[in-house]
């Protein structure tokens, strides 16, 4: 999807002239599968959008085990910069998955744009929203349900995920392993087949 069309979508959609000026402030660039877009520990001054392809989030403990903690599948916003970063430095690696079209910009050229354009500035709060509101529904399936209902959960809040993304990620991004996971999986066959 190009960016001028992205910005015009619901549910935080631009008008025409302000998604035009809005789309011009981006540098867009394809980015192969295995590249980082942004890495743990170092400096992150930029914003994403996933036009088309695939990253995740991972945060990694210093023995390099990595949990999954966000999905993104183009088209989408990546984490708004504020909700992934402390002091400039990123808290989190994004790793692109597939060959993605990754729009991106400095962050405080975004703030400069939200202090002068009312539609500008009511898209970014409606992103940064959504993030927190997902990173609450996540915390709130990570404390409350069960590995059953933790993937019931998943396939209804991200339909499509579980045929995007790799088996160990899930996992992770689930708080299991990829072998309850998998047996998880297999209870749900064998229900089905009895």
């Amino acid at each position: 999807m190009d960016l001028f069309t992205f910005l015009t979508c619901p549910p935080n959609a631009l008008n025409g002239d302000a998604a035009h000026e809005f789309a011009a402030a981006w540098n867009v660039e394809f980015v192969e599968k295995g590249r980082r877009i942004a890495t743990q520990g170092e400096p992150d001054p930029m914003e994403h959008i996933i036009l088309d392809g695939r990253a995740t989030s991972q945060i990694s403990d210093p023995e390099g085990r990595g949990v999954c903690v966000s999905f993104n599948a183009g088209p989408c916003v990546v984490a708004p910069n504020v909700a992934r970063t402390r002091n400039g430095t990123s808290l989190v690696s994004i790793d692109v998955v597939a060959d993605a079209l990754v729009a991106h910009m400095d962050s405080r050229a975004l703030t400069e744009l939200m202090l002068v354009s009312e539609p500008i500035r009511e898209w970014a709060n409606g992103i940064l929203q959504q993030e927190l509101a997902r990173k609450a529904d996540r915390e709130w399936c990570l404390a409350a349900l069960g590995g059953a209902d933790r993937l019931a959960w998943f396939r209804e809040d991200f339909p499509r995920h579980e045929g995007l993304f790799g088996h160990h990620l899930i996992a992770s991004f689930l708080g299991v392993t990829p072998v309850t996971l998998s047996r998880l999986r297999g209870a749900e066959r064998n229900t089905a087949v009895d």
